[in-house]
């Protein structure tokens, strides 16, 4: 968190009489490491969540996501670090725009990352309410500004995710050395490397699971010819659109061996110098109206640095793909618009963890921070399909969020620490495959998702289809129906939160105005939209946003 390092020195800051260590020595990960954190989510799951909700591991495999605070407590000499998880999700899935619905009451999207992520501004309502009602135990302390709150200087927060996000940061690069480039990919070698392929082929439409299906019975890897000379790919069954390339012939010595290890920065073979053959595939699907995927074989299938939408069953979402929505937190915050008329400054995240799976550490840079910026003759060459450009766009990154000028004060693009750890969770798509591999049933995603918070009532929500498990359609519409973290009930608790504070010691943009709709109280946090409006304009264009008439309720 670069926006108050400044204030609190290098050596740290008092608190209670205690010198305490600063907020950026606690985020440079000195006093915790991926691997403890990836261990106390998974620990966090396995013990404190009940049975419900969880996959069946016979069948079904789910992604989990969380948010771990680190709490220092001791002196910079004797350090004493805490970490908790204080909010949590699993899920996969996400409702078509048929099924959205204009009283806030379904969740939209249930991908875990936003689950934990809406699951933490439940936590963060909670820890305000008890700032306002002055109790110590709360993570804020007063702001400078009547009405103000800012983060405890000891206090950072991490998110953990147990896979790459969908979208841009899926979009990696499949490499294997050129030593093995010298047979046809067959047997157990030619699955390893599918098995990575689907594990990575995050919550696919029906198009692109057909595909997938038949990939498994007709895999190899064979070299392909563009004009830029040799590439190997996955065989006809991703080799969509395969326009002007040409296949060389099949006996073709210069054929390359199935086993696929996952390029990470900086990292060296012993077996020779990674190729890249192909990259994983995202389900998520290009924004409406701006550039689209090439879908020609192997490194040009998608383009990448490009906005996502996540894909339906049959009818389109408007959820944006989580590589997307943990940019935009990457600038905004992840206290959301409601929150931040209570905050001095957004409340960032110090660190992402991805658990162990498909990654790539420049890919997670340029989705979450980086993004390739397509504007003026960049986009219009790209526009005008000129592949050998886009394919040379691909790994060449302009930075698109780390020059956005004009923010309001307290607004930066983060530079968050980006890291991998060697845990694979229990109930992912890949560990439920390599426990269930002699057995013929067709893994499918949990249809529930699971929230989390570290609250004193009912922290724990478990949803299917938007909504609170066991749900009826009569239900539907009810107090009953609802989960905790929909836009409705976590705008009641905001509410709730208001009325708790005398207008004397509310912050400006709430005191002695008119607001009544979910709408209002969110355009009145005037500094966040304006920081929103000017990351639309200058990083994010073509962000699908709902409607007004999905935000004007009470």
């Amino acid at each position: 968190m670069q926006r108050r390092v400044e204030e609190e020195g290098v050596a740290g800051r008092r608190c209670g009489g205690i010198q305490l260590l600063s907020e950026a020595a606690l985020a440079s990960g000195d006093m915790w490491s991926a691997d403890e954190i990836a261990e106390l989510c998974c620990l966090h799951y396995r013990t404190r969540l009940p049975k419900q909700g969880k996959p069946d591991p016979s069948r079904e495999w789910t992604s989990l996501a969380a948010v771990v605070k680190v709490e220092s407590l001791g002196s910079p000499g004797t350090p004493q670090v805490t970490k908790e998880v204080v909010a949590m999700g699993t899920g996969t899935k996400c409702i078509g725009q048929n099924k959205m619905r204009k009283t806030g009451d379904v969740l939209n999207d249930s991908h875990a990352e936003i689950v934990a992520k809406r699951s933490f501004q439940r936590y963060l309502l909670h820890q305000m309410w008890l700032a306002a009602s002055h109790q110590q135990c709360s993570i804020f302390i007063p702001g400078t500004e009547t009405g103000k709150w800012k983060l405890k200087p000891n206090v950072i927060f991490v998110f953990f995710s147990s896979h790459t996000p969908c979208g841009d940061a899926s979009i990696i690069p499949m490499s294997e050395p050129v030593s093995q480039l010298c047979k046809p990919a067959t047997g157990a070698g030619a699955v390893g490397q599918l098995a990575e392929y689907r594990s990575n082929h995050d919550h696919l439409g029906p198009e692109d699971e057909r595909k997938s299906e038949k990939m498994a019975g007709d895999y190899k890897i064979k070299r392909m010819k563009t004009d830029n000379g040799y590439f190997s790919i996955i065989t006809e069954d991703l080799a969509v659109q395969q326009g002007s390339v040409k296949r060389e012939d099949d006996t073709n010595p210069e054929s390359c061996e199935g086993s696929v290890e996952r390029q990470t920065a900086n990292k060296e073979t012993t077996l020779g110098r990674p190729k890249v053959a192909d990259v994983y595939r995202t389900g998520a699907k290009c924004v409406p109206g701006e550039l689209s995927d090439a879908r020609i074989p192997g490194l040009g299938y998608h383009c990448v640095g490009l906005l996502r939408v996540k894909p339906g069953r049959g009818d389109r979402t408007c959820s944006m793909s989580c590589s997307d929505k943990l940019a935009r937190w990457n600038v905004l915050g992840c206290q959301g618009a409601l929150l931040m008329h209570f905050l001095q400054y957004p409340l960032y995240l110090s660190a992402i963890i991805v658990g162990k799976c498909p990654y790539n550490q420049e890919v997670m840079r340029r989705a979450i921070i980086e993004r390739t910026l397509f504007q003026g003759p960049v986009r219009k060459m790209l526009i005008s399909g000129n592949s050998h450009f886009q394919n040379m766009a691909l790994w060449s990154v302009e930075k698109r969020c780390q020059h956005i000028s004009c923010l309001p004060a307290g607004f930066v693009t983060q530079e968050v620490k980006l890291l991998q750890s060697d845990l694979q969770f229990e109930h992912s798509h890949r560990a439920i495959q390599e426990a269930q591999t002699n057995s013929k049933t067709k893994l499918v995603p949990s249809s529930a998702a699971i929230s989390w918070s570290a609250v004193p009532e009912q922290p724990l929500d478990v949803t299917s289809d938007g909504f609170r498990q066991g749900t009826t359609k009569k239900m539907i519409g009810s107090h009953q129906s609802r989960s905790k973290i929909c836009k409705v009930e976590l705008f009641h608790a905001f509410q709730k939160l208001v009325m708790s504070i005398s207008q004397e010691d509310l912050p400006d943009t709430l005191r002695m105005k008119t607001l009544e709709t979910y709408w209002d109280y969110k355009e009145a946090a005037v500094n966040y939209q304006e920081a929103w409006k000017v990351l639309r304009s200058q990083a994010l264009m073509g962000w699908v946003k709902n409607g007004k008439e999905y935000l004007h309720f009470t």
